[in-house]
């Protein structure tokens, strides 16, 4: 039953990260800048930027499919593995969000805003330890 509402919630996270990768999508200049070294500048035209993370977006929402009941039979592990997925959405709806920030054409300080990605980090390793424990808690003690 569980994993049928975690199921639910990893839906609503893909839909909330599609929905933000388009909304930060439609406020990037045309060429978005992802790393600043002094006075050099890296960019890729926006389009480039959105397709990529399009593409890693998809990827990664593909292996809740992957690991279905056939290649996965354990419940508590599929469950777990979504868990995984709902909180790299997170990441990426973070991660988008701060690089339109540090884009736009407003004046922000985008510096205090990094200290959100370390925390989806954060919950990332968190999902990953809790998970970790539980298995082997499990395993030896059940």
């Amino acid at each position: 039953m569980i994993l049928k509402v975690i199921r639910g919630v990893w839906f609503l996270s893909l839909l909330a990260a599609m929905a933000n990768l388009m909304y930060v999508y439609a406020s990037l200049p045309e060429q978005v800048v992802i790393q600043e070294d002094g006075a050099t500048l890296n960019a890729i035209s926006k389009e480039t930027m959105f397709y990529v993370w399009l593409g890693i977006l998809g990827l990664v929402n593909v292996l809740v499919y992957v690991f279905g009941k056939k290649l996965v039979p354990d419940e508590h592990l599929r469950t777990w593995f979504t868990g995984l997925i709902i909180c790299l959405n997170l990441f990426f709806i973070i991660a988008f969000s701060y690089i339109g920030l540090y884009n736009s054409t407003e004046i922000f300080d985008y510096e205090r805003a990094g200290i959100v990605i370390y925390v989806s980090l954060g919950i990332m390793g968190a999902w990953v330890v809790g998970g970790g424990g539980f298995m082997l808690y499990r395993r030896f003690l059940t």
